[in-house]
């Protein structure tokens, strides 16, 4: 880690409102741009998806409950996978801990995966969430929404993300956004992936403003150190009396 300047408390004071004014920038700046998203453009969706639920089939319809709008997240939990994607678990980590204020907010939220769910559910309670999660396995949801791929697609260059990138496996995360009108219709209205999803990394937001930030450019990929929430080293116990 690089040494900083070391200043009074005057100069570091002037520094950080110097900073202030373009961090207040950025914030109007992603104002406006939250503003334009929802002016793009929505798609009817007239194919109806089936999932399996741990209580049976279910609907894209029924993922909605009471609400009219719905999120989904894309969790990459693939048919063979013995359990989920680490950095999907981080990002539902923070979806979870969110559920109950998105609810009140007149949005649902589940989150998909093409594993079937008698591989899903133990993962799931394993983890400890509450947020619906069911199983894509069947249906062409996961390739519809572009974050499920065929050797064959993954021989292009760029076949994620809207076609700007490659991805080093045959399923991928993102996060797509529905609503549904007073006549039952159901629109898709967006849908993000790669470091557009990177919001939902709660974590990050947290560490972008520690002293060494991310700290992850000696590693071999960004988010190589990310483990399951429990999978990480554990502190060893101390009693409160030690040392007495």
């Amino acid at each position: 880690m690089q040494e900083n300047k070391v200043v009074s408390k005057s100069e570091w004071l002037n520094a950080r409102k110097t900073f202030l004014v373009k961090e207040k920038e950025l914030t109007r700046r992603r104002d406006r741009l939250n503003q334009e998203r929802r002016t793009l453009p929505w798609v009817k969706v007239d194919k109806e998806y089936i999932f399996e639920s741990p209580k049976g089939r279910t609907t894209l319809a029924e993922l909605f409950g009471d609400k009219s709008q719905l999120l989904i997240y894309h969790f990459m939990f693939g048919p063979e996978w013995e359990q989920g994607c680490p950095s999907c678990s981080m990002a539902s980590d923070t979806i979870d801990s969110n559920l109950f204020h998105l609810n009140s907010r007149d949005v649902a939220l589940a989150v998909v995966s093409r594993a079937p769910i008698a591989k899903i559910e133990p993962f799931h309670q394993r983890m400890g969430w509450r947020f619906p999660w069911v199983s894509s396995f069947g249906s062409d949801f996961n390739q519809d929404f572009a974050v499920s791929f065929t050797p064959e697609q993954r021989q292009g260059a760029n076949y994620y993300n809207f076609g700007t990138s490659a991805f080093p496996s045959e399923e991928a995360p993102g996060m797509s956004a529905f609503y549904r009108n007073e006549a039952g219709e159901i629109f898709h209205t967006y849908s993000s992936y790669a470091r557009g999803s990177e919001g939902l990394l709660g974590v990050y937001a947290l560490l972008d403003v520690a002293p060494k930030g991310r700290d992850e450019d000696s590693l071999p990929y960004p988010m190589a150190w990310v483990r399951h929430h429990d999978r990480y080293e554990k502190p060893a116990k101390h009693s409160c009396c030690e040392g007495h």
